[in-house]
């Protein structure tokens, strides 16, 4: 009993100091600052695929309607079908904003696992620029995105930007615990990384390639069998030799209202293409887990009855989880009080726990209401378990 009340506190602390330079890798990046003066502005061609809308779509597109940016900028909407209710919104768009290059396409799907790739490529057909933007449905940009987006390629190595994202319109506590994940860990886990060397991988909310370079790596067609086209596109750029750069921006993505089931099931799928694309940090980030360890250390130092202590240093860890947790949550989001979130922090982490779990429980992911097996490979074929 005191061999595995030492080793649950071993971990208790190994996952305290994870989880704190944690901390030290988002404090140290330079998140929200601006570049003052923002000449370079290349023609840009930005491609939205879209399927469905709720009540926050409209909100978001507009977003990207409204740039204050100084070169030339086309927008690209896709759809698979003529019918679908998104239409109308990009249409009233389009009226609003005469301005605006936009045109509204459709793609109809074929038998591609990832119909947002093959919609990807149909467009890239009509795309006019070197400069080529991807960017999901539900992101929304603040007016000077596309000026402080677009700064890093200025430098010839770079061969592609992306950004951290935040999830803004938690509707419920499922949400919230979602919300969680991702405005205080996710985000810092990214920066934490980062630390250890290039970027490797890219995340999706919104991402800058070069032409030349999509076209090297094979264009979107080669993404189509992928369930992470986004961690695949980053991987290909930086294998090609690029440097694929994080910027200081920050997106906000808004999404309708979601149910426990489907939380999990997007917390579920998250964790298990994570898992296939990068399965040993997969696997060991058990260990950061910063309320799991002090929890189970507090749980087994109360029914072994050892000494005070421990019982105190449990405490403590977790006291320090929720802490650093408030920190980081200030730090995404200026100006947003986290204290109210504070407590469910060590809820989260437990859920987390589950999730984690889930991964390594089968090879099923549901996508948009498709059933799919992802290979070992990160490929993706119909059905499952």
């Amino acid at each position: 009993m005191h061999g595995l009340n030492l080793a649950l506190g071993g971990l208790a602390v190994l996952s305290s100091v994870l989880c704190g330079w944690q901390w030290l890798a988002a404090s140290r990046f330079p998140l929200h600052q601006k570049i003052l003066h923002a000449d370079f502005a290349p023609p840009l061609s930005i491609l939205k695929p879209l399927k469905g809308c709720d009540a926050t779509t409209r909100d978001s597109l507009q977003t990207w309607f409204e740039q204050d940016y100084k070169g030339p900028v086309q927008i690209l909407f896709g759809v698979a079908e003529e019918q679908d209710p998104v239409c109308e919104i990009v249409r009233a768009l389009q009226r609003t904003h005469p301005e605006v290059d936009a045109s509204l396409m459709v793609c109809p799907l074929d038998d591609s696992p990832n119909a947002k790739a093959a919609k990807l490529a149909r467009m890239m057909e009509k795309a006019s620029h070197n400069f080529v933007l991807v960017s999901d449905a539900d992101v929304r940009v603040p007016g000077d995105f596309l000026t402080q987006f677009v700064q890093p390629l200025q430098h010839e190595k770079v061969g592609m930007v992306h950004c951290l994202y935040r999830l803004a319109n938690p509707a419920n506590w499922a949400m919230r615990c979602e919300t969680l994940a991702v405005n205080v860990d996710f985000w810092s886990q990214v920066l934490q990384a980062r630390m250890l060397g290039q970027t490797k991988f890219a995340l999706g909310a919104a991402m800058l390639v070069r032409r030349n370079v999509l076209d090297q790596i094979g264009g979107f067609a080669e993404l189509t069998r992928f369930l992470a086209d986004d961690y695949q596109l980053g991987n290909r750029v930086w294998a090609h030799g690029r440097e694929v750069a994080l910027s200081n921006m920050v997106v906000e993505c808004w999404d309708a209202p979601m149910t426990w089931r489907q939380v999990w099931n997007h917390q579920v799928r998250w964790a298990r293409t994570i898992r296939i694309s990068q399965p040993a940090p997969y696997f060991f980030s058990l260990l950061s887990n910063a309320s799991l360890w002090p929890f189970l250390f507090l749980l087994h130092t109360i029914l072994a009855g050892a000494p005070i202590s421990c019982l105190a240093l449990a405490a403590i860890l977790l006291a320090a989880r929720i802490a650093i947790a408030i920190r980081l949550q200030t730090l995404f989001i200026p100006g947003k009080n986290p204290l109210p979130d504070a407590a469910w922090v060590p809820v989260k982490d437990l859920l987390q726990t589950l999730v984690w779990l889930a991964a390594f429980c089968g090879n099923t992911v549901e996508w948009r209401g498709r059933k799919m097996r992802i290979q070992r490979d990160g490929t993706l074929e119909s059905g499952g378990r």
